[in-house]
């Protein structure tokens, strides 16, 4: 199974799928930081709307330049709607439990939540926009 996903084209898609996603998350950290810091917004609001507006960058990303899925059908698009909330809920959990159950710093306990919700997205978005081919 393993080789499936390291030959050419799918080994190249996941690449894709990785660079586009840490500029997203650039972003969203960035964006976490800055609403936090410097607009005084709680960090579960911040992360909320950095989280929503990186999802919205990484959605026109995954369909153009990732996964190459020009044509999508009004099913396509809800399923990706359907999984990207809850994406940001399984974000926001993590979040909530690293922060304010574990203690850890906010910026820290992002990284710790992008990494649940990236394996989430790649296997959902995938599924979603290429039927699991």
């Amino acid at each position: 199974m393993l080789e499936k996903y390291l030959s050419g084209d799918r080994l190249w898609e996941i690449v894709r799928f990785l660079l586009v996603g840490g500029g997203c998350f650039l972003l969203d950290y960035g964006l976490l930081f800055g609403l936090t810091e410097y607009g005084g917004c709680n960090y579960l609001t911040s992360s909320a709307i950095s989280f929503t507006v990186s999802l919205v960058v990484n959605y026109i990303l995954c369909v153009t330049v990732v996964f190459h899925a020009s044509h999508q059908s009004a099913r396509q698009t809800a399923l990706f709607v359907a999984t990207s909330l809850a994406g940001l809920a399984i974000n926001q959990v993590c979040m909530y439990g690293f922060v304010d159950v574990a203690g850890i710093w906010y910026m820290l306990a992002k990284i710790g939540a992008a990494a649940v919700v990236t394996v989430w997205n790649y296997i959902t978005k995938r599924l979603v926009l290429k039927g699991g081919h």
